[in-house]
């Protein structure tokens, strides 16, 4: 008998148990058995160094768009500021004298095609004029500043109606950083020369820069939803990818333990040291991450997404969730780990994965997505009236949670269906059968590499069945009729001559067909006395002047002469059509006078004529109802309207044939007053956040897309290295390589095609729970064809990428070993 086992020989009692183990201890031996899996991760040789490489690769690009989605609130923030900083001050033109800081300014935006050109018409009034951000001097007489995108435009080939728009200024310089939204913004200072001389729409002084609106308005239920769902979807994928890629190289790691415990580790020593070797490349992931962060933002500038682009200083993460993603991805390498060994016996001559695997279970795989849904589906909104749904919020705790458990479980649920699916496919030719044959044994590793494909191409789907259904509530009808007019022209300035040359000058704009003219205003009865209305406000009639083609646009004119005056009624819609109406009558009573000038301070009195024609107010073409005084030019000196409320317009009619023609009216009219507010006529408005909601997302699927398809060619590398010998030795015996390339795309799209099926499935169902969520009906059921090609196209391109690498790998020299 062995002396370990024999009594004592003095006492005849069996020798004491060993000491159990102190929490001290149990730490002390994690920490010796982690730092020796770093060990090992840093110092295996070249094949060490390129699997941990490999693996801190596919964690680093993922660590990336971790970083980046941190960087949102920040760049929203800085975005926020710099809009802030460039607002401009006002005071009145008797402190604008006494102000050392005071300018002239005035807003100088336009259109161009469909994109702003923002920028301010500025002059320095005061000796210490307070600069806009981004520029060292004002604009001298005949100067502009522009940002570097609006340099380019203006330099570039083409957009020749573009730069005759800019051709009175000269520009004197570019504007810096701090007075730009974003990088590709189109901005400019100018100034005309004759601010100070020459009256100007909108033209008033500023003392400083800054101003803040403090604008905090109630984000729409319908977009909080759009934006949770958003955040799942594209941040769920990047999870999965890292944990997919704390798994590379899974199987020679299997040979490694098996070797440490023939030399005498332990099965959950072993156990530590591969968490260790994970937990090195996570750690070295984080700061390829970061680098590829600091690195990838000095590019942010001359990369414009949805047109949006940004300053690198943008691309910062919030502290806070920077420091929780440096935290979670080591601990999820730890933990990923070991759940993957957790089936594993790892004995000193091998390992019990390569012998008879056991079959994959499907419940917990189908609780999960089931879970999920009945999560979202136990909404109360759900069983709510129309009416209570209104007044009901939206959880989006349970909107995250709910969606993220049922995109996890499908992608938990690709790797049992692959199991499933391949384990009855036999026979077919060689590179089939080879295909089959290996996701027979390693289909897991496969499923796992497909799995981001899945969640996001479900996720997609379920955000585009979303968006599709709630897109018509934020389109807007503005009732405009793009058929009558495409072009408005707007000045605060009420002159009759201002009005002429606008409308010459863009008569002889090449595409105009026709331009109506006319000045609008207001009157009230004359001072004192001024009559009220039930509201204790005073009586007002809205007044037109225009020549008969430009009151035709409001009002059904049996006949028109210049010197004729008409009284519009407009149709009674609602109860405020008719106190219109009714005040229409009250103060505009034939041969009765009215103060046409009520905002000046002893305002100007003019006499309604003796027969009045009364008649039927119609839809003009910006929606309105046409009401009021209709006057011809010929019946009142339109110059004694009053400045506030009133305004001079145009409306511009260009050849709908002729895409150049809007710009080339804009250009014609601003050579009158660079300072006129204008705009498109449009059936309908999309709401502008909704807008941003949607280039946000396409920002997001084109980034996670990338880093789909970086991920997808980094694991089918892997996979390559892996089986380097066995293809090579494949090669060696006469296998062709065409066959070995067929199989590796049989192998690829096996998974893809059963992933893809998956996410269709589930893609359609989430969606559905969600339009219904939302209260709303599922638009098309169909969006899911092209959502469905793109990812089979991704997978498609990334398989075609390894191609060569795959040829490199069937070399003789792969038979070598160490």
């Amino acid at each position: 008998m062995s002396s370990s086992l024999a009594l004592d020989k003095h006492t005849g009692a069996a020798p004491p148990p060993p000491p159990a183990p102190t929490s001290t201890g149990r730490l002390a031996t994690w920490a010796r058995d982690l730092l020796l899996g770093v060990r090992f991760a840093l110092s295996g040789g070249r094949e060490g160094w390129t699997r941990t490489t490999l693996t801190a690769v596919g964690i680093g690009l993922g660590v990336l768009l971790l970083l980046v989605a941190a960087s949102v609130p920040t760049f929203l923030a800085n975005k926020d500021q710099r809009l802030d900083d460039r607002r401009p001050t006002k005071l009145s033109a008797a402190a604008a004298k006494k102000s050392p800081r005071a300018f002239l300014i005035s807003d100088g935006s336009s259109e161009y095609q469909d994109v702003t050109i923002g920028g301010f018409l500025v002059a320095a009034q005061g000796k210490e004029a307070s600069l806009p951000p981004g520029l060292d001097r004002f604009p001298k007489a005949g100067e502009m500043f522009v940002s570097p995108a609006l340099h380019d435009r203006l330099h570039g080939s083409g957009d020749a109606v573009l730069k005759a728009r800019f051709a009175p200024y000269k520009e004197a310089g570019t504007i810096g950083g701090s007075g730009l939204d974003e990088p590709s913004e189109l901005y400019f200072y100018g100034n005309p020369g004759d601010l100070a001389t020459k009256p100007h729409s909108d033209l008033g002084y500023g003392n400083g820069w800054g101003k803040r609106l403090n604008l905090h308005d109630e984000v729409d239920p319908l977009l909080v939803a759009l934006i949770v769902m958003i955040c799942v979807v594209l941040l769920i994928p990047v999870v999965l990818f890292i944990g997919t890629a704390v798994r590379f190289g899974g199987e020679r790691r299997d040979r490694r333990l098996a070797a440490l415990r023939l030399v005498g580790s332990d099965a959950a020593g072993t156990r530590r040291i591969a968490a260790g070797e994970a937990l090195a490349a996570a750690v070295l992931g984080l700061v390829l991450g970061v680098v590829f962060l600091l690195v990838g933002r000095q590019f942010a500038p001359y990369v414009s997404i949805t047109r949006t682009s940004a300053f690198p200083h943008d691309i910062t993460p919030v502290p806070g969730i920077a420091a929780l993603v440096a935290l979670a991805v080591p601990v999820c390498a730890v933990a990923v780990t070991l759940f993957s060994l957790r089936a594993v016996s790892i004995e000193p001559l091998g390992v019990f994965r390569e012998s008879a695997p056991r079959r994959r279970r499907v419940w917990w795989r189908l609780l999960l997505t089931l879970v999920g849904l009945a999560l979202l589906l136990s909404d109360e909104r759900l069983r709510a009236t129309p009416a209570e749904r209104e007044a009901q919020s939206i959880d989006p705790y349970r909107l995250a949670g709910g969606a993220s458990l049922t995109l996890i479980g499908l992608a938990t649920l690709l790797p049992w269906l692959v199991e499933f699916v391949v384990r009855r496919l036999h026979g077919g030719s060689v590179p089939w059968q080879l295909a089959v044959r290996r996701l027979q044994l390693s289909g897991g590793t496969a499923a796992r590499a497909v799995g981001g494909i899945t969640v996001a191409v479900a996720g997609a789907i379920a955000l585009q069945m979303m968006v599709s259904s709630v897109g018509d509530d934020f389109d807007k009808m503005t009732g405009q009729d793009p058929t009558r007019a495409t072009l408005g022209v707007s000045s605060d300035i009420t002159d009759w001559k201002l009005a002429e040359r606008l409308r010459a000058a863009a008569v002889k704009a090449p595409g105009v067909s026709r331009v109506t003219a006319e000045i609008t205003g207001y009157a009230q009865t004359p001072r004192p006395g001024r009559k009220l209305d039930k509201d204790g406000e005073p009586l007002t009639v809205w007044i037109t002047v225009g020549d008969c083609a430009t009151l035709r646009e409001k009002a059904k004119l049996p006949s028109c002469e210049d010197g004729d005056v008409f009284r519009a009624r407009q149709t009674v819609r609602e109860e405020w059509d008719k106190d219109i109406n009714t005040q229409t009558w009250q103060v505009a009573r034939d041969g009765h006078e009215i103060d046409v000038a009520p905002d000046t301070k002893r305002g100007r009195l003019w006499r309604v004529p003796q027969g009045v024609r009364d008649v039927k107010g119609i839809r003009t073409p910006e929606g309105d109802d046409g009401s009021g005084l209709l006057i011809t030019p010929g019946a009142i000196d339109a110059n004694i309207l009053g400045k506030g409320g009133g305004s001079t317009n145009l409306r511009v009619k260009t050849a709908a044939d002729d895409p150049l023609a809007i710009d080339q009216a804009r250009n014609a009219v601003m050579a009158v007053d660079p300072s006129l507010r204008m705009w498109a006529y449009t059936s309908s408005h999309r709401d502008s956040t909704y807008t941003s909601v949607r280039h946000g997302l396409a920002a997001g699927a084109i980034m996670t897309t990338l880093l789909i398809g970086a991920s997808l060619l980094v694991s089918l590398l892997e996979q390559l290295r892996e089986r380097k010998r066995l293809l090579a030795a494949l090669a060696a015996f006469g296998t062709r390589r065409s066959s070995l390339a067929w199989s590796l795309l049989w192998q690829t799209a096996i998974p893809v095609v059963l992933g893809l099926c998956v996410a269709t499935a589930g893609g359609l169902a989430l969606g559905w729970t969600l339009v219904r969520l939302i209260n709303k009906h599922v638009v098309d059921w169909f969006v899911f064809l092209p959502l469905v090609a793109a990812g089979a196209g991704t997978m498609l391109l990334v398989t075609l990428l390894t191609l060569p690498a795959l040829h490199r790998t069937m070399r003789a020299t792969g038979l070598r070993t160490e």
